[in-house]
């Protein structure tokens, strides 16, 4: 397993979320081959693209983002050809380098992929492979001023490391058409990546959108991506959770072809179990009265040996001193009992 990211989009991209990534993944107890980066592989996506234009598959695009989307059709009309799709090879490759040296503002070109404006897949119908994005990157700082779309960082990504399954989650499944043509186009008797999908992990009464809980985090309702209310592993960390409950978790969810939910008790039996063997005794009063045994001697005191985990033989044992002075749970206690008298019923 490779740890990959996918860090093409600058504006989103910050060093402190690698970072937390990356000790999130070890903390659970994982360890990756290669760790890897997207934009470690922009020059080759660059001159591919190239090679794209030079082969009639990709076209440079000046028309707006709302006029392109109109030109897409609907699941139930065609598309319409741009009318900048047939234009010439060297100006494609002309307009594509201005775009690299930063000659052009945001939005006003990008490249596209030649394909089929009449698919049924509305993703095939000519997607965005590049766009003109003036920011730093963490990584590669200012060199680059056009970044690739997912699309086409996802597949070319998982070719040149060679990796045999990529997995997504279903909102992905779309998306294998265009992963297996942009493959097509530069595969070369290598291994060839598999994208497959799987039904994300969602959890009852919980929010799992990272979009809403970055409005959270930026709303200042909660203290940061690890606050123990929080769903991430961080937050989990924090509450209490366990490595080992997790992945416990995770395997009993199994995974599915269908997006289901999987409920939030299950995360809990998983804990309680796993702090149930490992989990060291203690004994706490939170809002201690003080008892007194008047009847009980001053200077004695007498020693109860507890188990610091029944579970665990192992775990070794603590002692509970037992003395005329007692703290108790002040909800256990009481000046005036109950002043009627306890009914036995017999039965014959």
């Amino acid at each position: 397993m490779n740890l990959r990211f996918d860090d093409s989009n600058p504006a989103k991209e910050y060093q402190e979320y690698v970072d937390a990534i990356k000790r999130d993944i070890e903390w659970l107890g994982f360890k990756w081959a290669k760790e890897c980066y997207s934009s470690d592989y922009f020059e080759q996506l660059y001159d591919w693209a190239k090679d794209l234009i030079k082969n009639g598959k990709a076209y440079v695009d000046g028309q707006s983002a709302e006029l392109m989307a109109e030109q897409k059709g609907t699941p139930t009309t065609t598309g319409v050809n741009s009318p900048y799709r047939d234009q010439p090879v060297e100006e494609n490759l002309t307009l594509f380098e201005k775009m690299k040296l930063g000659e052009f503002e945001e939005g006003t070109y990008v490249l596209r992929a030649k394909i089929d404006m009449s698919s049924a897949n509305m993703l095939m119908r000519d997607p965005i492979l590049y766009r003109i994005l003036k920011k730093e990157h963490h990584r590669t700082g200012d060199t680059w001023c056009i970044y690739p779309l997912y699309d086409w960082a996802h597949g070319e990504s998982d070719y040149i490391e060679q990796v045999s399954h990529s997995i997504c989650t279903l909102e992905f499944k779309p998306h294998r058409e265009l992963y297996d043509w942009l493959l097509d186009q530069i595969y070369d008797n290598d291994l060839r990546p598999k994208q497959r999908e799987f039904a994300r992990r969602n959890l009852s009464y919980t929010v799992m959108s990272k979009r809403k809980l970055l409005e959270l985090v930026e709303n200042n309702t909660v203290m940061g991506w690890d606050d123990p209310r929080m769903p991430t592993i961080s937050g989990l960390r924090r509450r209490g959770y366990t490595p080992s409950s997790i992945r416990k978790f995770s395997d009993l969810s199994g995974i599915s072809k269908r997006d289901s939910v999987t409920d939030v008790s299950l995360l809990e039996f998983c804990i309680r179990e796993d702090l149930n063997k490992t989990a060291t005794r203690v004994m706490a009063v939170l809002d201690p009265v003080k008892l007194i045994i008047i009847n009980y001697p001053e200077s004695k005191e007498e020693i109860l040996v507890a188990e610091n985990n029944p579970e665990d033989k192992q775990s070794g044992t603590h002692n509970i001193p037992f003395s005329r002075e007692l703290y108790i749970e002040r909800a256990d206690f009481k000046e005036e009992v109950n002043s009627k008298p306890n009914k036995l019923l017999l039965h014959n």
